[in-house]
């Protein structure tokens, strides 16, 4: 797509709501939601590939196919199909540079090998592994190489090889009298555990770092290019295919560091050893080489909780620097994503959060001002153009509409909807669309927010009002498709989610507006929503008012219930209630070294004084407490310590444990899991909101 493309003129249309279909979006319903995500448009514009997910509810799991939609000057060119093995889970689509190749994870029987490659030729087909790839390509701009990154330790076998190699920590001081009877572990290390992996982690030092490997295109020997103490990443190629850039952190076990310090590297094909081409402070990442191979743009993050900021450099034929990076994005108050060059060399293009929404924006490369190329009211992702840039193609979802697939030629002008996965049951549910709401709270600021009224609304009766929280604090609501928001909707409430102080996708200094005032910069906030939500729909009943949200917002709901008495039911998931608890057994320290600008010992007053505990008997809402057992970002003892404490009180209080789980049940969990959460938070509500209403 040539730089100067007009803003995408996008033909949207505004989903209105899906009128006369009657019932409601109910939990089971989330059994039929398909994903469509990790888009990938063939060199020649040809084809997109893309990874399509569903649930097997039968099974209990989630599955996922690559399929491919072909293409004619930029329009659909009949229906989408799948092109992967149906009985095997395949992700990550990737084309090779002639558009011949499509490569893709998948891992399947006892095979080590997760690297498949198909030729595509049609539906189906037969995929084979190139000799000596063990890694996700990056292939050579002649397409004559393929270059992967890979812990060289993984070469003798998979991880179950290495046994219980790194239970007692190399370092550790205490000795056994018998090391065959001994099966539990000795720690040394701060990463002992992380979220999402059910079990302890072995010591760091025992896991190989992932190196660089090249290996020519018709497959052979790997060569290894790098022999560093970090691990590689986000592997570039220059335009000559003379060297390869990387990322790496070289205090990666430092275990210590609270500094951003991870540089970009090159190294040459031919060997020798790697080089520097950034220092600290700061941390740079996602390089990007320009076509003509004389520049490079990548992200520069100058310490935690600074402003993220686009540069470009010019790059000499061994591949350093030249000169200082000029900043592209100095006076723009949004956060870049990874930026992409136009064939032409001039522009820069990158998506970005603003507001409720995410969309495609660029900028010139040799200065001016940010673009916005795309529009709507909606989150777009996964971006990914032809080589030539006529061809666009994306996902897209709203308030009422799960992900799908779009393209669009270059000037945006013809962008059509490529899938329907969801169209068939979607038919049978009524959604309700979002309203936008916005209030000014006692500063001056702005806040944004969206109402969504009960499915079967009619004016003149009361509806009791639900608070929904996000988490982060700095992850974001928008135009994107909640389920939890549809469940609440259907069962007969209004549902308000606000971006507080402290969401992204509204300026650096409102994301960090919240920095050592949790729950009172941001109270101010919310409570304003429920006051603006009031006066904006008067059947929503004051005396009848719920809040609920999960991590951050778990923590808010308990602040809420706890210095305030406007709430009547509360569910709280995953949530924090006792910081300096806290601190000690999550695997995530580094966000209240940030936010509460030191560790528990160095800041004691402010921990204990943002934490819920701290207010615990002024709570009188009935609370449904929802926590997941292998939760190591917000351990579950939190959930325990405000169960314990509203039973010993009297106040009406339930915990659901669910096993087997992480942070993220909620998005990924078990199904089955994930769904009966869905109905234990709707028949709370229910219960206190609308059954038993005195």
């Amino acid at each position: 797509m040539a730089r100067r493309t007009a803003i995408l003129v996008l033909l949207w249309i505004f989903h209105a709501p899906l009128a006369g279909q009657g019932r409601g979006f109910q939990p089971e319903d989330y059994f039929s939601i398909v994903s469509v995500s990790q888009v990938a448009v063939s060199p020649t514009g040809d084809f997109v590939a893309f990874t399509v997910g569903t649930v097997v509810e039968e099974e209990n799991t989630r599955h996922q196919e690559i399929w491919l939609q072909p293409l004619r000057n930029g329009r659909p060119d009949g229906d989408a199909f799948p092109i992967t093995n149906p009985t095997a889970e395949s992700s990550a689509p990737s084309w090779s540079p002639d558009g011949v190749l499509l490569s893709f994870s998948s891992k399947r029987g006892e095979d080590p090998n997760t690297v498949w490659f198909l030729r595509v030729e049609g539906p189906g087909g037969e995929a084979f592994h190139i000799d000596g790839v063990e890694g996700a390509p990056s292939w050579s701009p002649a397409g004559d190489w393929i270059a992967y990154t890979k812990a060289p330790d993984s070469e003798d076998g998979d991880e179950d090889s290495v046994g219980r190699d790194g239970w007692v920590a190399p370092d550790a001081i205490t000795s056994t009298l018998d090391e065959e009877r001994f099966d539990g572990r000795v720690i040394t290390s701060i990463r002992y555990k992380r979220d999402g992996v059910l079990t302890l982690r072995p010591h760091f030092s025992v896991s190989g770092k992932s190196q660089l490997f090249l290996v020519p295109a018709q497959g052979g020997v790997a060569r290894r290019l790098t022999d560093l103490p970090f691990d590689v990443g986000s592997v570039v190629w220059s335009e000559s295919g003379r060297q390869i850039f990387f990322t790496g952190d070289e205090y990666e076990d430092d275990e210590l560091n609270d500094e951003n310090t991870v540089d970009l590297w090159a190294v040459s094909v031919s060997g020798g050893p790697a080089r520097r081409l950034t220092t600290n402070p700061g941390s740079e990442s996602s390089p990007s080489v320009s076509p003509d191979g004389r520049r490079m743009a990548f992200l520069s993050s100058p310490a935690r909780g600074e402003e993220t900021d686009l540069m470009v450099v010019e790059i000499g034929s061994d591949g350093s620097f030249r000169g200082e990076p000029l900043n592209l994005t100095a006076d723009w108050e949004l956060r870049p994503g990874n930026p992409k060059w136009t064939h032409a060399g001039d522009f820069l293009r990158f998506s970005t959060g603003i507001g409720g929404n995410t969309h495609l924006f660029g900028v010139p490369a040799s200065g001016g001002r940010v673009e916005q190329i795309t529009t709507g009211d909606r989150r777009l992702s996964a971006f990914s153009f032809s080589d030539d840039d006529q061809i666009m193609a994306f996902t897209s979802t709203d308030a009422v509409t799960p992900t799908e697939l779009y393209v669009a030629t270059g000037d945006g002008s013809t962008e059509q909807k490529a899938t329907g996965f969801n169209d068939a049951w979607l038919r049978d549910v009524t959604l309700i669309p979002a309203e936008r709401l916005t209030w000014t709270v006692g500063d001056g600021t702005e806040v944004e927010g969206w109402v969504i009224k009960p499915v079967g609304y009619r004016e003149g009766t009361s509806y009791p009002l639900i608070l929904k929280i996000h988490g982060g604090p700095h992850g974001a609501y928008g135009n994107t498709f909640f389920p939890t928001f549809h469940v609440l909707s259907a069962a007969g409430f209004f549902v308000l989610y606000p971006n507080p102080r402290g969401s992204s996708g509204y300026g650096h200094e409102f994301q960090y507006a919240t920095r050592g005032e949790w729950g009172i910069v941001d109270k101010e906030d919310y409570l304003g929503g429920v006051d603006a939500a009031l006066a904006r729909y008067p059947d929503a009943d004051p005396d009848r008012l719920g809040v609920s949200g999960g991590s951050y917002g778990g923590f808010m709901t308990n602040w809420l219930t706890a210095t305030t008495a406007r709430f009547h039911a509360a569910v709280t998931s995953r949530s924090i209630t006792n910081w300096e608890s806290w601190y000690g057994v999550s695997d995530a320290q580094g966000l209240t070294e940030l936010e509460f600008f030191g560790p528990p010992w160095e800041q004691r007053d402010l921990y204990r004084r943002l934490s819920p505990i701290s207010y615990v008997e002024n709570v009188t809402a009935p609370t449904l407490i929802i926590h997941s057992e292998n939760d190591y970002r917000t351990p579950i003892a939190d959930g325990e310590q405000w169960f314990m404490a509203l039973k010993k009180r009297g106040v009406p209080v339930e915990m659901v444990r669910y096993p087997r789980s992480s942070h993220g049940l909620s998005r990924t969990g078990e199904p089955w899991l994930l769904v009966d959460r869905l109905e234990r938070i709707r028949s709370w509500f229910v219960h206190f909101l609308l059954e038993n209403r005195g």
